[in-house]
């Protein structure tokens, strides 16, 4: 192989599309534990297969680079609560609504200087990005903040339990975590590792937040149809963090 086909075909797989997320085909319902496992093996296509990470991960990534992504990924992490709040609005019921508000709590803190959004600013910082230039947005470009913002309407203007079925990507986080953790001291010895709390935080957070919402598409996703609108809105999240990711690396190679 000759080192122009070589690169051309690095640069096909930088372009690539995502994975297809393997939905199954449905003749009629599938059972409990068939469904908790076809949404798992929705990983196939969850965004951590996207270029970038595994060159975060080798320690590859320039300083611009990490900058870009850590400033953009803020329109992500500001949506976060905001969609919660919205699957509450639509949520019927109240023990539902008493477990869902922990979500919001976890980002936004419960008193100014608190919560995963200031962990990811924090994070920024560590990162070398001034806290003036996150917290005003500066460095997001449109394409973050178009596909942040379809996460939130999607939430606004779906059932709550597709909202709540789009939130599973949560169940692939944590090993992306893991690698994040390893990768940063490992190839980034420059940032400061109080600034990777953010990631420890998830490690608790996801595993408990995705119990909590796979429980939920379970109990209420039991027809065909149900099941098809869930496995609908995961691939929709996937594809929605596949556009941020990939907008992110094309804007900073």
């Amino acid at each position: 192989m000759t080192a122009a086909v070589s690169a051309l075909g690095s640069i096909r797989s930088a372009l690539s599309a995502p994975p297809p997320p393997p939905i199954p085909h449905l003749d009629r319902p599938l059972d409990p534990d068939a469904l908790a496992d076809a949404m798992r093996a929705f990983s196939t296509s969850y965004y951590a297969v996207h270029p970038f990470h595994p060159m975060m991960h080798a320690g590859t990534l320039s300083r611009r680079q990490l900058q870009g992504w850590v400033a953009n990924r803020l329109a992500y992490q500001r949506a976060i609560p905001r969609k919660d709040a919205a699957i509450l609005s639509n949520c019927p019921d109240p023990a539902v609504r008493r477990t869902w508000m922990q979500r919001i709590v976890d980002h936004d803190g419960t008193t100014p200087g608190s919560g995963g959004i200031e962990l990811w600013i924090q994070l920024g910082i560590a990162l070398g990005v001034p806290r003036e230039e996150m917290e005003d947005e500066r460095h997001i470009l449109p394409g973050v903040r178009m596909a942040a913002e379809s996460y939130v309407t999607f939430c606004k203007t779906h059932w709550w339990v597709e909202a709540v079925a789009s939130s599973l990507t949560e169940l692939f986080a944590p090993s992306l975590m893991h690698q994040r953790l390893a990768a940063f001291p490992a190839h980034y010895p420059w940032v400061d590792a109080e600034g990777l709390e953010y990631f420890r935080g998830r490690l608790v957070q996801a595993p408990r937040d995705s119990a909590q919402g796979l429980a939920i598409v379970v109990e209420h996703c039991t027809t065909v149809d149900r099941q098809r609108a869930a496995f609908a809105a995961l691939a929709f999240k996937l594809e929605m963090l596949w556009v941020m990711i990939d907008t992110i690396h094309t804007a900073y190679a």
